[in-house]
């Protein structure tokens, strides 16, 4: 997925990013808001892209290896990389909201899930666990750590607790490319990988399961699902490497405004 060599960014760049960050944060805040019982993902997708290019972006993954939709949506058992459908979202259900916004050159992207109604005590505790998981990786994208680092930080954090750590996905560099070098893995060892440096920018994005790592590709050639049918957890954020610590350009606090409500 990610292309040529490790692109630091520039303050003006970062700058750049942050606008299509918050962008980004204030769309997925829209669609907090109506993920509900009854609700449908094409809705939230069509209101997704309806948002972001209100705002002057555009959908960063519409169109990106012919990618249909402008969100990702994934519910239970789907990983990542789920096609929108006129199904209604139920009770008990979980759904991950995946989404990414070009503006002013550059990419930002940034997931979260969500469950709905009255969701299974052991899945509530998978989505805490899998987003305390990303901000234990993002403790660590700091200069002078490795990529390994922060893989280690994720996978410590989730192995403990039984669950899988899906290996065929990862996170990545994001700048003027949606996917840039270097790849950004849930599992590793510390000490291992690419030397990180301030200006690097990086969608770390913990993708969990609550059984076994294993994952399969259905027939539409996207859609990434568990293997053993079990719930699939993915929170995401874009991070600038700083020196002593990430910052976090994109945010889940418009989400969680609306979650209040």
């Amino acid at each position: 997925m990610a292309s040529g060599s490790i692109q630091y960014k520039t303050e003006e760049e970062i700058d750049l990013i942050r606008a299509s960050a918050l962008v980004l944060a204030k769309a997925h805040g829209e669609i907090a808001g109506m993920v509900k019982e009854g609700v449908t993902t094409r809705q939230l997708d069509k209101r997704a892209e309806e948002f972001i290019r209100d705002h002057g972006g555009v959908p960063s993954f519409k169109g990106y290896n012919k990618f249909p939709y402008s969100l990702c949506l994934s519910p239970n058992s789907v990983v990542v990389h789920g096609f929108a459908t006129d199904e209604p979202l139920k009770s008990g259900d979980i759904l991950s909201v995946d989404c990414g916004v070009y503006l002013n050159g550059f990419h930002s992207d940034s997931a979260y899930t969500y469950p709905i109604g009255e969701v299974k005590p052991e899945v509530l505790k998978l989505l805490a666990e899998t987003k305390a998981s990303l901000y234990k990786g993002i403790e660590q994208a700091v200069s002078g750590n490795r990529v390994g680092d922060i893989s280690f930080a994720i996978q410590n954090h989730v192995a403990r607790l039984g669950y899988g750590v899906v290996r065929e996905l990862v996170g990545h560099g994001v700048g003027a490319k949606l996917h840039e070098k270097p790849e950004v893995p849930n599992y590793g060892k510390r000490g291992s990988g690419p030397l990180l440096q301030t200006g690097l920018v990086l969608a770390i994005e913990p993708m969990i399961n609550l059984g076994k790592k294993d994952v399969v590709q259905e027939a539409d050639g996207w859609t990434i699902r568990t293997k053993d049918r079990k719930p699939s957890a993915h929170f995401e954020h874009t991070v600038v490497v700083r020196k002593d610590k990430a910052e976090i350009l994109t945010s889940f606090e418009y989400i969680e405004k609306a979650l209040q409500q």
